[in-house]
């Protein structure tokens, strides 16, 4: 809600004094890794965590460890437990009566334990990422240096979905790194089916783009109510374009999903032709010549920005034709009409038809002339 605006976001990005960034590693379960880094530990008077998210073999595991482990105490926490039991269990780990505590996810959220420095996710590939990074987070909350090691079962291939998660987790190390792990998260799992088929009501029909200016409106209409503002009208809507042209960024022109999502969003804004040849500059300074498609979108983008000065409705493409068609109530003018007139153009009192045969291979300039023109 705070992205679209509807309600007020601070970032936080200043760490506490003293705090320190975790360690963090992503690896192959391997038992001796997991003796040394418990050890070291143990050596500095410490106690860690041992996350294995799965209470029918919790105890199994447990087991495994205090045979890896036998000069470490090793207690169990989960949320199976009877909850006298778990307190005592808890309480008891807070003191220093245990050295590791193989636990599950009960630990995520409302511990302060600077003590424990040392945290080892077990099947780490199968949690979110939001998830691996507020259990990170239960480490390192004191002074002293914190270790997070990220586990998967050794030989198995992980899914792209989770080497992405794992990348993350891994790169994301450096104190107020919290927002980037959300947006990234956001981008890893989508933004939710807002025009998919599990949606209810017609958002298909009103499409992505006009509900984002409805929603844009409606938020502007309670901040001014809010403060007392006049509220200004609405614009027209932005005109709609139906052409006979591939126009996208492809993936091997941008590999970058992050990059073709940003490029796309400041071509959605633009209003002036002008901002569209910064754009054609910015794309060949930063990833060379574009190809026919890209031409294509800054075609269509600069022609819907002349098109919005000249208070066209739509510009689509009919069997043989391109129309033309203004909002209701607005004519051209003799003059207007005049300076379009030649021959493959049809002109009336509301709308414009152009012969796409008779114009032939030239019709996208004329096009783009007869809109100038209007504007």
């Amino acid at each position: 809600m705070s992205l679209v605006g509807v309600r007020d976001m601070s970032v936080m990005e200043t760490p506490p004094e003293e705090r320190l960034p975790i360690k963090t590693y992503v690896a192959e379960y391997d038992e001796r890794l997991i003796r040394e880094a418990i050890l070291r530990e143990l050596e500095r008077n410490g106690q860690a965590f041992f996350l294995h998210n799965r209470v029918q073999s919790i105890a199994l595991v447990a087991s495994r460890l205090k045979s890896l482990l036998p000069e470490a105490r090793i207690a169990i926490a989960h949320g199976q437990m009877p909850e006298q039991e778990l307190e005592a269990v808890m309480a008891r780990f807070a003191q220093g009566g245990s050295d590791v505590l193989v636990c599950t996810t009960i630990i995520e959220s409302g511990l302060d334990m600077p003590n424990v420095n040392t945290l080892i996710i077990n099947k780490a590939d199968r949690f979110g990422l939001t998830e691996l990074y507020q259990l990170r987070g239960r480490v390192g909350r004191g002074t002293n240096p914190a270790y997070a090691y990220f586990l998967f079962d050794r030989g198995e291939r992980l899914t792209p979905t989770a080497e992405k998660r794992l990348k993350t987790i891994f790169e994301a190390t450096e104190l107020g790194a919290g927002f980037g792990i959300a947006m990234k998260d956001l981008e890893i799992r989508g933004a939710g089916t807002l025009l998919g088929t599990k949606q209810s009501g017609y958002i298909s029909a009103v499409g992505f783009s006009l509900y984002c200016r409805l929603l844009a409106e409606a938020v502007a209409k309670q901040k001014a109510k809010q403060t007392a503002e006049k509220i200004k009208p609405p614009p027209l809507p932005p005109p709609t374009i139906d052409l006979p042209l591939r126009a996208y960024i492809p993936d091997r022109y941008v590999p970058d999903l992050n990059s073709r999502l940003s490029l796309y969003q400041k071509l959605v804004k633009v209003e002036r032709v002008e901002e569209v040849s910064d754009f054609a500059s910015e794309f060949s300074d930063r990833f060379g010549r574009p190809p026919v498609e890209v031409e294509n979108l800054l075609y269509i983008v600069r022609l819907k920005a002349l098109a919005a000065q000249a208070g066209i409705e739509s510009i689509s493409t009919e069997p043989g034709q391109v129309t033309l068609r203004l909002f209701g109530g607005i004519q051209f003018t003799p003059g207007q009409r005049e300076l379009i007139s030649r021959d493959g153009i049809k002109v009336g009192l509301t709308q414009i038809r152009l012969n796409l045969k008779r114009l032939g291979s030239e019709w996208q300039e004329v096009l783009e002339e007869v809109v100038g023109r209007i504007s």
